[in-house]
Order: structure tokens, then sequence, then C-alpha cells
């Protein structure tokens, strides 16, 4: 897995992340073959959903009003969690919990209106097996629609119920989970509330299924920090111990569009003390273990200052909360801090005013300031 030419080293010395695009990059799961075929297949099956995809790639992502309907969803089928992770905005939340469950009827009914879809993350700020058998009934639904769908995890719950059976049996094609450290105390420190070896079990578990099944379903995801920096290496191992044939290592922090996680997960984040030595240690780590690595970091993709390279969010995704209000993006994922319309009537959100505003923001080079935290720092001009 070699990483692409890489600026000298005086670049990471003064700070500059440019050289972070030249890594690996994630791959959906099992492989980006697979992907494409299941996109051809939502496509192929559908005339409206084929005519809408064909007007959002003509888009190029140069106007603020849409002619077409989002390509994709985040959809929250619960906002509550039995973690409270020290970088997540959850743990703020009285009781941990900040709307009702989404209904299955809302879904459905979300998932029909929306032909366009071609792609799903059934998943927001909470742990989605909590919904039990509705969540199994929503990924039902999406993927009888050919809808691609992912779901994120902490793994806490798959031995209830069978839930890592249900989880695969549904359909789901990608199951993310998150594991942010390698030994007992990083773990427990990070994502409180947790029981490392209940969620390693849990992995293992889901990761034999999937073996005995003959699918490759599930990646394993690490949010880098300053608490777990230092296991990089060793969660590599785990990873392969789990039985994981795919990684990703998360390079940022999110703020969440909010002041008070700016202050907070800016003195955890660590990607500007990433080195190239460390990465080439973990590539080469990763390929002997027989894993595929990827290194996600938002910053150093997203510029105001090129068209070709702002959020894509704003032009053909949004996120959905549980009680079906729109917010921006994934990165924001709380409607109390951004809301753009109600997901009752999505269609009309998606052109109405409010929305176009959002767009003309990005398009001018002003980016709203609750998206900042994704852009380089110079993208954010005095005169917005």
């Amino acid at each position: 897995m070699p990483i692409k030419h890489v600026p000298e080293a005086e670049k990471q010395e003064r700070g500059d992340l440019s050289w972070l695009r030249r890594l690996p990059q994630p791959e959906p799961m099992p492989n980006a073959a697979a992907y494409r075929r299941e996109r051809w297949l939502a496509l192929a099956t559908s005339p409206r959903r084929l005519l809408n995809y064909v007007k959002y790639t003509r888009s190029s992502r140069r106007s603020a009003r849409v002619h077409y309907l989002p390509i994709k969803l985040d959809i929250e089928n619960v906002s509550r969690c039995n973690f409270h992770c020290t970088m997540c905005q959850v743990s703020a939340w009285p009781k941990f919990k900040r709307a009702e469950d989404m209904t299955f009827e809302d879904f459905k009914r979300l998932i029909d209106q929306q032909y366009g879809l071609v792609e799903i993350k059934l998943q927001g700020m909470g742990e989605p097996t909590l919904g039990r058998e509705t969540f199994y009934r929503m990924i039902r639904y999406a993927r009888s629609k050919h809808i691609w769908v992912r779901t994120v995890t902490n793994a806490s719950l798959l031995h209830v119920n069978d839930n890592y059976r249900k989880i695969i049996d549904a359909g789901t094609n990608e199951v993310q989970i998150s594991i942010d450290g390698a030994t007992k105390s990083t773990f427990e420190k990070i994502r409180r509330g947790s029981n490392f070896e209940l969620v390693v079990k849990n992995c293992t578990m889901i990761n034999r299924y999937c073996q005995e099944q003959g699918l490759r379903r599930t990646k394993m995801w690490v949010v880098v920090q300053r608490d777990n920096v230092g296991e990089l290496l060793p969660l590599a191992d785990l990873c392969a111990e789990m039985g994981f044939t795919s990684l990703v290592y998360s390079l940022n922090l999110t703020d969440w569009g909010q002041e008070r996680w700016r202050e907070a997960n800016s003195e955890a984040t660590v990607e500007r003390e990433v080195t190239l030595e460390l990465v080439k240690k973990v590539i080469t780590r990763c390929e002997d273990r027989g894993i595929r690595v990827g290194f996600w970091n938002i910053t150093s993709k997203y510029s105001a200052r090129d068209v070709r390279k702002l959020c894509p969010w704003p032009f053909e995704r949004a996120y959905v909360s549980s009680d079906m209000r729109i917010v921006p993006c994934c990165m924001l994922a709380n409607p109390d801090v951004s809301e753009l319309g109600s997901a009752r009537d999505f269609s009309t959100q998606w052109q109405a005013e409010t929305y176009v505003e959002f767009r003309q923001a990005h398009l001018d080079g002003c980016v709203p300031k609750v998206c900042r935290g994704c852009y380089e720092d110079e993208d954010h001009s005095p005169r917005c």
C-alpha cells in the first residue's frame, strides 16, 4: 500500500497538512468495485432515480439552486447512547439523549419520498442498536429499494438477542465499529460507560459470523486523539486479533459547530503531530497483518478557494435527526445547533431559500461559521 509522493519534512514541521491528502483513503466495504455495483443496481432498477442522478452529476456544484433531490442521507434512528465519549456532544446531553426515536413510519415515508437516494448511513448521534427491531426493519426496507446502507455501532450490544447476526442478515452493506483504544484503560477512558472486554468479544463474534457467511462487511474506525495516539500500532494488532480486515484512522475531531467543543476537542486533536514516519510504521504493520488501512482527515480535503474542494454535503446530502429535522451534515448532527427545516417536507426544504442561501455561502467562499471546523484556517475570510 504505497504512499503517493509526500512533500519534504519541513512542510510537516511548519504544520502543513497537505501531505495527508496523499495517504491511502478509506474504501467502502467490501471494496470499491462492490460499492460501484450496488450503485449501478440502484440506478438500473429505478428510472426516476437514474434521471435524478444524471441531473446531480451534471450540476458540478456551481449553482445554489439545485434541480435534483439528494442522492445520499444520514438518517438518525435514535439520538441517545449508552456511552458518553469524551469527544462527543452526546456526553453533554441530559441522560445522554436529545430526542425521541424515529418511528418506522417516518423512516419509510422519508425513503419513499426521496426517490433519488442511492446510499444512506443509518446512524447519527447515538447507538443505533438501541432502536431494537425497528432498526433492523429500517435496514431491510432501505435494502429492498437497492439503497446502499452503512451503519456505525459501538458494538456493546451485539451480543444481545443475536444482534450481531441481525445487523448482517438485514443486508447492511457496511458496519463501522468504533474502537478508540488498544488497552482497557485507554478505551474506557475515552469511551466512557464502556466495557473493553465485552466490545472485543462482540467484535470477534460479528467478524467470525461474517467469515462463516463468506461476507466482508465490518470496518474498524479509530478516532485518533491525544489519549490514544501512542497506541496506533497496537490498535492495528488488536484490529487483526478481532478479525477485522479493514481499518481507518480518523485524524481530527469535530467541534460539532459549537464553541465549547471547539475548545475541548482542539486540545485533544493531534493531527498536526502525526508524523510521516509514524504513518509509514502503521501502514507496514497493517500490511503485515493483512489489513487494508485508510486515513481520514477532513481539513486536508475541504477548501473554499476552489469549487472542486467545497464540502459536498450542501449539494448532495443531508442529515435527518430522529425527530425529523434537517441538519446540514453529520459533523454538526444536532438540529438545536443548525437546522434547515422539517424533514417531513424534505423535498420542499431542499429547494427552499434557506437551503439556497446556505449553498450560496459556500460558493461565495463565505463558509458559514458552524461549518468552518472542516475547512482550512486560511479560508475564513474577514469579510464573512
